[in-house]
């Protein structure tokens, strides 16, 4: 695939990815990897990123001497295999047609899908449909069999990015069941805004402390002791008692810049990561429900299928028995009501991918969002820490030698180190979904 050509069927702005490449229709990029799973890395105009696969057609090379019929399309499927589509009746297949009348002999669909009263006679061993072993399901989530596994390169190598390593599910601690791998990166998240919880209420009691400690300096400044001493030791007294003045002032100033600096932007961000962090978790839970019934409509589909593949062999058997007319209409009846549950089951399958895929894909998508708002938490708290620590600095020098510790500690801060030993500790898999194959 890499160094091939596509050309876009939709816009795509690149928001959705935190290196998106963004073209408009009928935009032609250049591919320069095909990942597994429908995300894709691209160049166009000089710029570089990633695009979903499903945006784009990929263009026939000039090394294919052989022309597609006119009514025949090339696609791409989320595995980085090409695919052809006959736009006259939908016939899809893995092998590239040729101009020769004909059919393609390897068709994606079922092979039996026949219209409505065809006078073919299929066996009932040709009709029989069934998912093939390279693959197995977790959840109503389609992954590859680990034996005829194609190599699935990491989306972000050396990064342990979330997007690579929480695919399948995780026993619950408590032993209640399974937990998705959205929903340890979400308990993940949960400790962080924790976290941003306590350090808001440290802030806010620091300024409370501040404010009281200024009050009462001030106050014992102003409480009339010793005014009657006279000469240089009344003046040093005087001075004191400024000084106590001096110092309400400087402590005041702190509670002021604590409350401006650090405060109100930490609750700002605060409120924000709230609000991303709910309206990411419905949104890949709502996904999910969808991928779930999908799953269980296939599931429904392959049953139907195999009632009425019993009931036309049960059939053949009886017209081997004793040959009628009506057994033969019986036989008819059955053989379509069996070509009708086997394109339902291809239409439920399509459907329950098509829903994967877009589960997949806001998964990527989510959790790279969720990793850059880690990311911008460290980073927030971090600053806000070392502003605190320089605000501390200006208001006692005395204090410097205490703060000094702190501050070493806040310039080690490694958020990639931090995620690393956490995603090492805490990954449910890295193993991407694949599609369902009949």
């Amino acid at each position: 695939m890499s160094g091939s050509y596509c050309k876009s069927l939709y816009p795509f702005s690149g928001e959705q990815h935190q290196q998106g490449l963004s073209f408009e229709t009928g935009d032609i990029i250049k591919v320069v990897q095909a990942l597994p799973g429908g995300w894709w890395e691209g160049e166009r105009d000089g710029a570089r990123g990633w695009f979903p696969s499903s945006y784009v057609q990929v263009l026939e090379t000039k090394s294919e001497t052989n022309p597609l019929p006119p009514q025949w399309r090339c696609y791409m499927s989320p595995q980085g295999r090409r695919y052809y589509v006959n736009t006259t009746n939908n016939e899809t297949t893995w092998e590239r047609p040729s101009s020769t009348p004909g059919t393609p002999k390897m068709s994606l669909r079922h092979k039996n899908s026949l219209p409505a009263g065809t006078a073919i006679y299929l066996s009932p061993s040709e009709l029989s449909i069934s998912s093939t072993s390279s693959s197995f399901v977790i959840n109503c989530v389609t992954f590859p069999s680990l034996a005829c596994m194609p190599e699935q390169q990491l989306l972000k190598p050396n990064e342990w990015s979330y997007c690579d390593y929480f695919w399948t599910d995780k026993k619950d601690p408590q032993g209640n069941g399974c937990i998705t791998g959205f929903e340890v990166l979400l308990q993940k998240q949960l400790k962080g805004k924790q976290m941003q919880k306590e350090m808001a209420e440290f802030i806010r009691e620091r300024i409370k402390i501040e404010e009281e400690y200024a009050k009462n300096l001030s106050k014992l400044s102003q409480i009339p002791l010793a005014s009657q001493e006279e000469g240089t030791l009344g003046e040093a007294w005087a001075q004191l008692k400024k000084s106590l003045a001096d110092e309400a002032e400087v402590h005041l100033k702190f509670s002021s810049k604590l409350q401006s600096e650090v405060e109100k932007p930490f609750l700002t961000f605060r409120e924000n990561f709230k609000k991303d962090m709910k309206r990411f978790d419905h949104h890949i839970a709502d996904l999910r429900k969808q991928l779930v019934g999908r799953y269980a409509a296939v599931e429904k589909a392959r049953k139907a299928l195999a009632d009425r593949q019993k009931e036309l062999e049960l059939k053949t058997q009886q017209l081997e028995i004793k040959l009628s007319n009506k057994i033969e209409e019986d036989i008819k009846k059955a053989r379509r009501k069996s070509t009708q549950a086997g394109d339902d089951l291809m239409r439920c399958v399509d459907l329950y991918n098509q829903s994967q895929s877009k589960w997949f894909e806001e998964m990527v998508t989510t959790s790279l969002e969720l990793e850059r708002l880690e990311l911008e938490r460290v980073e927030m708290i971090r600053q806000h820490l070392c502003q605190y620590t320089t605000l501390r600095h200006e208001t006692d020098m005395f204090n410097q030698s205490t703060m000094e510790p702190v501050d070493q500690l806040l310039q080690c801060v490694d958020p990639a180190k931090d995620r690393e030993l956490w995603v090492r500790e805490n990954k449910t898999g890295e193993i991407r979904p694949v599609d369902i194959e009949i």
